[in-house]
């Protein structure tokens, strides 16, 4: 069962539900709505086939034992008053595997989703295993067997099916009830707080923004000369923001072989770049001018200071890391983590190449201190 929100009207009662104690016009003004706290389950279904940002194409939110809502967001006028409840830190937003949903939501958001509760995190760290899929978890958890034969669907297609729409309803369903148990359990552990601060880290840094330094995945490229590193990330960047701007994937402009390949041998003509770039999918053949300028042009410093691209991890340098992999995994034995959740694979690299982990703070910073000092 479900209700299907697809007018104003059926979404300004949504609201209202949502945050009985301010009118919609507060609402759409506020930042921090204050609301009854009630723990309350949120999802999405959108599209990212043949676009840069997500298509969103269904906003799901239910709370225990009331029919979910499913929200048409095309046929509701503005979402911003959804934004406010979004924003406000007094409702648990329960999510399961949240990263690419945060994204979808952040237009409407505007700002970190407050009060987020990743189910997947909290099971991790309930001791039931990482990366646990919503389908398991469920099963696990409630004993509850639920299917999942919708997730190639078309999401945006008018009408949905019904198969479809009971779908993204079971996805909220049990979110609640999942909530519950967990808590139990992370309290027994003593891991709660841990679970929160890390769904908070994510909802901080689920933005979707554009990277200001692309180069550095190009791990390929590490030994090209700083000039060709700084012109790469230059070209990134300029592939990112049209990207954007025309809203196609950025691999449908050019792909990462063709972007180095410019770097490393440019083009000495516009019609050498036509033909480079005749291959790719979607590059708008009005920009070509734009791109050869750019390739041609002198490097300035309004970029800011680049990076170097890192270097592979070997030699005494790999020793550490496999020092330090050693004695995490040892931690996360004694305290009944996943070695992937104490201390993932980008936190022992960043350590071992001389930087300082983002991560290694809060909970971390306590557990894991002493172990990076004595590796």
């Amino acid at each position: 069962m479900f209700e299907w929100i697809d007018s104003v009207a059926a979404f300004e009662a949504v609201l209202a539900r949502l945050m009985p104690e301010r009118s919609l016009d507060d609402a759409r003004a506020s930042t921090n709505p204050t609301v009854t706290t009630t723990p309350i389950g949120l999802d999405t279904e959108f599209m990212r086939v043949h676009t840069y940002f997500p298509e969103l194409a269904l906003i799901q939110i239910g709370r225990a034992g009331e029919t979910p809502w499913l929200i048409d967001p095309k046929a509701c006028g503005s979402l911003a008053p959804l934004g406010a409840w979004l924003r406000s830190a007094a409702d648990v937003k329960l999510m399961h595997s949240a990263s690419e949903d945060l994204v979808a939501l952040a237009p409407i958001a505007r700002a970190p989703i407050a009060g987020l509760f990743d189910t997947q995190i909290a099971a991790a760290f309930a001791g039931l295993g990482a990366g646990l899929g919503y389908q398991k978890l469920v099963q696990l958890e409630l004993g509850v067997d639920i299917e999942k034969g919708e997730t190639r669907s078309d999401w945006l297609r008018r009408p949905l099916s019904p198969q479809q729409m009971g779908y993204a309803a079971i996805d909220v369903v049990h979110l609640p009830a999942l909530y519950e148990a967990l808590c139990v359990r992370l309290e027994a552990r003593g891991m709660l707080d841990w679970c929160r601060e890390d769904c908070a880290r994510l909802a901080a840094n689920a933005g979707g923004e554009i990277d200001p330094q692309p180069h550095l995945a190009f791990t390929a490229f590490w030994q090209a000369p700083p000039e060709q590193q700084a012109r790469l990330r230059r070209v990134l960047r300029w592939r990112d923001a049209l990207a954007q701007q025309i809203n196609r994937p950025r691999l449908w402009i050019f792909d990462n072989a063709v972007a180095m390949a410019l770097i490393e041998t440019p083009p000495d003509q516009p019609a050498a770049l036509a033909v480079r770039l005749a291959g790719q999918r979607s590059f708008p053949k009005r920009e070509l001018g734009n791109l050869y300028d750019l390739l041609q042009a002198p490097l300035d410093a309004h970029g800011g200071p680049v990076p170097a691209i890192a270097p592979p991890i070997r030699g005494e340098v790999a020793l550490r890391a496999s020092r330090a992999r050693e004695r995490i995994a040892a931690r996360a034995s004694e305290i009944d983590l996943p070695a992937s959740v104490l201390c993932p694979r980008r936190m022992i690299e960043a350590w071992v190449r001389g930087e300082s982990p983002g991560e290694l703070q809060g909970w971390r910073a306590t557990v894991l201190r002493d172990v990076f000092q004595s590796s």
